[in-house]
């Protein structure tokens, strides 16, 4: 049995560096696994692993406020979080599997209270066996046998749950996700089945004892053990005079302890093969739970975000993916998700008309939005690619292959170089991971020295980048590079540019149009200090 909610013909999986031992005891199906690895990480005063140490992640979290996100997601549930992240930075690519996960995730909106029942009982089949016990490291056949057969009791009335489940919800749910998931149980859970499943598990409790049968090898010694099931005793057979039986029996003395050891070794031999199948029937049943709750956990942190966002009565929409070779990106009423999170009200959005554009430039005042807009454009790419919803009224863009951000960093005593030289070595990181068709967000990079300096840096990388297909997206202050690049590349590049009351208001909301040589710094002093100080006559010239 396979779930496949989250990829159409494979079960879940992330990106290798992503799997660490965290997520290995999430795999593990033992619902305090995590807790176990981070406390023995403590005894062992071990740090707990960095996801993605030689990726982009870390950064990429960190710029975009990810753990927002996720925490949200979780609602202080550590193993959705754990499910969130990883499912988040593990984008999908291809447009057909994101709209597979968005119809899955749709039927998850319109049936939350199914999804909960499905996830609780995936919990209560892990949670069963749990309780089982586990076996020790040279574990008998004996005993591998019972708690296989005590293990797969548990999980047969778990399984009528779900099939009962099944039979139930199959017609109101749409997606292709769903639909194979309710008639592989109905098909593979038939009636018949679960009946049969639980004759055997009682007849291989043996309470009758073992029948079974061997040939003899070498030195008498008994080989190809073989369990067999008993025949009913016919009737004559019980009778005291029922003539001459088809069998003979022996019984060993109640001290004979050496008698016993090998009757238990006899009997071990075979149900061997026995014990190794049932074991393997468990696991089964157990991976399936396990990767039941797994995908059902990234739907119920989506379920949890989206009962935040409309909760405050902020727009969502599924995103219309497109092939990464079409330059594409379009938004209506588009807000960063992390922001709104934090905030009680709701927050400005923002439209966006950049298709066929491959660099879009982001100019004007200071505490204008400009940031924000950034962070909201990367996080509903991110949101787009893990086939969520995003904080829009609509939204579609082109896949990238990866994510990158480049966002100017405070002062950093541990720093053994300058801020531009630790611009330049973050620069040169992601020149060694970025690939084509991938997205690069910068906010006000190479800012740490002079304009003309930072913006001949810059350009020089904006055009590497954009002759490699990279698609970028840049917050600047710098005149001199953002009026270059709108007169060069008027065709290819969008210029937004944040709005401004006359009386000095931002209004947060992003349109189209020229840099201007101001970022209106003296509305900054005004807010502060409450006055303006007449500027030199040079400087009225210039606008700064």
């Amino acid at each position: 049995m396979k779930v496949f909610l989250l990829h159409r013909d494979r079960d879940f999986a992330v990106r290798p560096e992503l799997r660490d031992v965290v997520f290995e005891a999430m795999l593990s199906g033992d619902l305090f696994a995590i807790r176990r690895v981070r406390m023995d990480l403590e005894r062992r005063k071990e740090p707990a692993p960095v996801l993605a140490p030689a990726g982009n992640d870390a950064v990429l979290t960190q710029d975009l406020e990810l753990d927002t996100l996720w925490q949200v997601m979780a609602d202080g549930d550590e193993f959705l979080f754990e499910t969130a992240k990883r499912a988040v930075l593990s984008s999908l690519t291809d447009p057909d599997a994101i709209v597979y996960r968005q119809q899955v995730l749709s039927d998850c909106l319109e049936h939350p209270d199914v999804v909960h029942q499905l996830y609780d009982l995936a919990i209560q089949a892990l949670d069963n066996e749990r309780q089982v016990g586990g076996l020790w490291f040279r574990a008998s056949p004996n005993s591998v046998l019972h708690r296989s057969v005590q293990v797969l009791k548990l999980h047969l009335d778990v399984l009528r749950q779900l099939r009962r489940i099944a039979d139930e919800q199959a017609a109101s749910f749409r997606s292709a996700g769903f639909t194979r998931l309710f008639a592989m149980l109905a098909a593979e859970l038939s009636d018949d089945y679960l009946q049969d499943v639980d004759r055997h598990l009682r007849e291989l409790e043996f309470k009758r004892g073992v029948l079974q049968s061997a040939a003899l090898g070498k030195g008498l010694k008994g080989r190809r053990y073989v369990v067999r099931t008993p025949r009913e005793q016919r009737w004559t057979e019980r009778l005291p005079f029922g003539g001459r039986p088809d069998s003979y029996s022996f019984t060993i003395p109640a001290r004979d302890e050496n008698g016993f050891k090998s009757l238990d070794e006899i009997r071990g031999q075979g149900i061997n093969l026995v014990a190794n199948a049932v074991a393997q029937a468990a696991d089964h049943v157990k991976s399936f739970f396990s990767m039941l709750r797994l995908e059902l956990a990234f739907y119920l942190g989506c379920l949890n975000l989206h009962g935040r966002l409309t909760g405050k009565g902020e727009p969502v929409s599924f995103p219309e993916p497109v092939p990464a070779d079409q330059l594409s990106l379009t938004a209506s009423g588009l807000y960063d998700v992390c922001l709104t999170l934090h905030v009680g009200d709701r927050v400005v959005g923002n439209d966006v008309t950049a298709d066929g554009k491959s660099l879009v430039m982001i100019t004007g005042a200071n505490q204008g939005g400009k940031s924000t807009l950034l962070r909201g454009l990367g996080l509903a790419h991110l949101m787009m690619q893990a086939g969520m919803f995003t904080g829009a009224e609509s939204f579609r863009a082109s896949v990238a292959s990866g994510f990158f951000t480049h966002y100017k960093r405070e002062e950093d005593a541990t720093m053994e170089g300058g801020k531009l030289d630790e611009e330049l070595a973050r620069m040169n990181q992601i020149a060694n991971q970025i690939t084509r068709h991938s997205i690069l967000l910068c906010n006000e990079s190479f800012a740490s020295t002079n304009e003309r300096e930072g913006s001949e840096i810059a350009r020089q990388i904006v055009r590497a980048m954009l002759h490699r297909q990279i698609k970028v997206l840049f917050v600047t202050h710098m005149y001199d590079l953002a009026h270059g690049f709108h007169a060069q590349q008027p065709g290819t590049a969008l210029f937004l540019r944040a709005g401004r009351e006359p009386d000095g208001r931002r209004t947060f909301k992003l349109a189209e149009g020229e840099p201007l040589s101001t970022s209106y710094g003296k509305d900054s002093y005004q807010r502060i200090f409450g006055t303006v100080e007449p500027a030199p006559a040079s400087a009225a010239r210039t606008g700064h």
